[in-house]
């Protein structure tokens, strides 16, 4: 089979035609199994039409701690940089959704597992002052490993320069969506992740902070199966929703009338 025409579902294990999935928004046919996309996909799902303005997209990373690991990060950094075409691992748009201007930050996992470093942090918060400033809605569309130990307690920071952002955002009264996918943990999952007016995720994601083996160790309890999945933590409590990829623009622009008050 051409590796380029066919692939493997994760989940059901079929051997399925990619351009199926395709048509269905990464998803698969058969089990509905969610496939991760990338940032640029994402946001031409959400806005009208898939048009939408980038900004901020020249903030570049910076090697401070000049930190070696299997490799020096300044290389890493370029390596990612080369494969994904992106400066770092959350792109910025701003554009229309069912005809309300909103800002959206999406995050792509394909760039360093999607870690939350110090331009991360950046751009989240200059996503959340530009929303403050022309008064618009903000969604963030996280998926994410976490925080970068590449850069230290700098990336350990952004927790809450992105929290006092999105504080402030709750003082001008604008709405902040949170659109949680496959995985989201660790330091992303401590701050903006799960600070929406409400947090929305796709199914079966992982979502967590501490891995179940740490958990597991601290409490000295054995956890129940799934206990990181969307299912379980919109069932105690943790999510308002968990909603299929080809639902979610329409339940995002419905909520964004609501907290707007404007009605079709």
């Amino acid at each position: 089979m051409n590796d380029n025409l066919w692939t493997r579902c994760n989940s059901c294990q079929r051997i399925l035609y990619k351009a199926d999935i395709l048509e269905n928004l990464s998803v698969c046919p058969a089990c509905s199994f969610h496939f991760r996309i990338s940032a640029s996909e994402r946001l031409a799902m959400l806005f009208d039409d898939g048009q939408f303005e980038v900004f901020d997209h020249a903030i570049l990373p910076v090697d401070f701690l000049k930190f070696v690991d299997t490799q020096k990060y300044s290389q890493r950094l370029g390596d990612n940089q080369k494969k994904t075409s992106l400066p770092e691992a959350t792109v910025n748009a701003v554009g229309t959704m069912g005809g309300i201007k909103v800002v959206i930050s999406a995050m792509d996992f394909a760039f360093m597992g999607g870690s939350m470093g110090s331009v991360v942090g950046e751009k989240i918060t200059r996503a959340a002052e530009r929303a403050v400033r022309e008064k618009t809605p903000l969604i963030i569309v996280s998926c994410s490993g976490g925080a970068r130990m590449q850069e230290g307690a700098l990336s350990l920071m952004q927790l809450i320069k992105t929290s006092a952002a999105l504080a402030r955002l709750e003082e001008a009264k604008l709405p902040f969506i949170s659109v949680i996918t496959d995985p989201t943990t660790g330091g992303t999952t401590a701050s903006y992740a799960m600070l929406g007016d409400i947090n929305i995720a796709e199914p079966n994601a992982l979502i967590g902070f501490a891995g179940p083996r740490v958990i597991e160790q601290t409490i000295k309890e054995k956890l129940p199966k799934g206990f990181q999945r969307s299912e379980f933590l919109l069932k105690h409590g943790m999510l308002d929703d968990v909603m299929q990829r080809k639902n979610l623009r329409a339940y995002i622009i419905r909520a964004l009338r609501l907290f707007l008050n404007r009605p079709q």
